[in-house]
């Protein structure tokens, strides 16, 4: 892939050592820079960019035009059917999942909700504190497992309204089977909700017909994970949820008529986008997305499983390197966490930085209790760590990878941890004590 298509993918940053190189961005899982694409377009779009919805003037009437386009742009992307779903643009997935998990709130009384040990804490935060909540195991190596989620389903006897799950581990990588998934929700009465953050952007998705027992009810997902952060994200799920009832947010948008003593609520989407919508932030999603179809997402799912298998062939023999993988390329989108024996966790990512210019993530990357069970740490530690702040948290290193990246980036990475391996004291000498550490 063209490294050109992303902007500032030529910076250069300074090592400790003074020197400087080509900033390596191996972080794409928490936010990718944007596409040039999509910086044109906003630049471009400025000129006109005005009010959405109610405008007579020209400017008013393109831009709420782009708006409502924008959602049309983002159900084609999903397979989604125009006549069943609706298209509310919020914030980012975190925003989405909140939104779902208030508007849900009549039809999930008196059921459960299960969700995984592997969400994000957007996946798991959201129904915990809303509703009776339950939790799908992982196995030793961090898959799902989907025996515990059919007993489970089995053990509430359809009492399960919805089953949350992530369609790829932020923290693994690890792509769960969601249409195996969604069969067995639906077979025994639920409803399947996908926090599509780390999966969309890499993976070519499809919402699956509506009467199919694989369809996928509900998907949520970021535009500042795909190439354009300007600070929107999408809710995709079936109209009727949205048709009774009000948004947990009101105001300005959302509604055809208030009166002191009564309101006449707008139809969905707009009674669920309170204030003046982002446009600039659907302008961004809707060029990025025809940016990402042109380039093909089957084309882009390869090259970044090339690029993670080439990783894992460099790294898993390097000596103390501990990886968190069990090394199936094909069932994970381009993430791959580790720590190295005798380093903590910040201390790797800093060497990384400061000596080879290498963005990476460090820590629990919002997924704790996921982290935990990779870690293997029993819960009267975890419970340590919930009394005893003044405790060095527990955490990986991630690497993730974006369709800009090369081969020669990730070889960079593999000679500088051979380097640190092989030279464990001296950096841990020298950025111990270290400003930046």
């Amino acid at each position: 892939m063209d490294k050109n298509l992303i902007v500032g993918s030529n910076s250069l940053v300074r090592l400790e050592n003074g020197n400087s190189v080509h900033y390596i961005n191996f972080d794409n899982a928490a936010t990718t820079p944007p596409f040039q694409s999509v910086v044109k377009e906003i630049v471009e779009f400025s000129s006109i960019y005005s009010s959405v919805h109610r405008g007579t003037g020209y400017k008013s009437i393109v831009s709420s035009m782009i708006y409502d386009e924008g959602r049309e742009i983002v159900l084609n992307f999903v397979g989604g059917n125009k006549d069943y779903h609706t298209v509310i643009f919020l914030k980012n997935t975190t925003e989405c999942i909140n939104k779902l998990s208030y508007r849900l709130k009549d039809t999930l009384q008196d059921k459960i909700v299960l969700s995984t040990y592997m969400e994000h804490h957007s996946n798991l935060l959201p129904w915990k504190y809303r509703y009776t909540t339950d939790y799908i195991q992982v196995d030793a190596s961090g898959r799902l497992c989907l025996e515990d989620l059919e007993f489970k389903l089995k053990l509430y006897k359809g009492k399960v309204g919805l089953v949350a799950v992530t369609g790829a581990s932020n923290v693994t990588g690890y792509i769960n089977p969601i249409y195996e998934i969604a069969k067995l929700c639906h077979k025994y009465g639920a409803e399947i909700l996908v926090d599509g953050a780390q999966l969309i952007p890499h993976s070519h998705f499809d919402m699956r017909p509506v009467d199919s027992p694989e369809h996928i009810d509900y998907i949520a997902f970021s535009g500042h994970k795909m190439y354009a952060p300007f600070g929107v994200g999408a809710l995709i799920a079936p109209k009727k949820v949205f048709e009774k009832g009000f948004s947990e947010q009101v105001g300005g948008g959302t509604v055809e008529f208030v009166s002191i003593k009564d309101t006449i609520w707008a139809d969905p989407p707009e009674k669920e986008e309170a204030g003046t919508p982002n446009l600039m932030g659907v302008v961004a999603l809707s060029t990025s997305i025809k940016t990402l179809q042109n380039l093909n997402m089957r084309k882009i799912d390869e090259y970044e499983k090339d690029l993670t298998r080439y990783a894992l062939s460099l790294i898993h023999d390097i000596p103390g390197l501990i990886l968190y993988d069990d090394m199936n390329v094909e069932e994970k989108v381009s993430i791959i966490s580790f720590n190295m024996e005798g380093l903590k966790h910040n201390e790797l990512a800093t060497i990384l930085a400061r000596e080879g210019g290498i963005a990476v993530r460090n820590g629990c990357f919002c997924a704790q209790p996921y982290v935990q069970r990779l870690l293997k740490i029993p819960d009267e530690d975890v419970e340590k760590y919930m009394t005893n702040q003044s405790l060095s948290r527990p955490g990986l290193v991630r690497i993730s990878f974006g369709l800009y990246n090369d081969y020669n980036e990730i070889y960079l990475l593999a000679y500088l941890l051979k380097e640190i391996s092989q030279n464990l004291d001296f950096y841990k000498n020298k950025y111990r004590n270290s400003p930046f550490y």
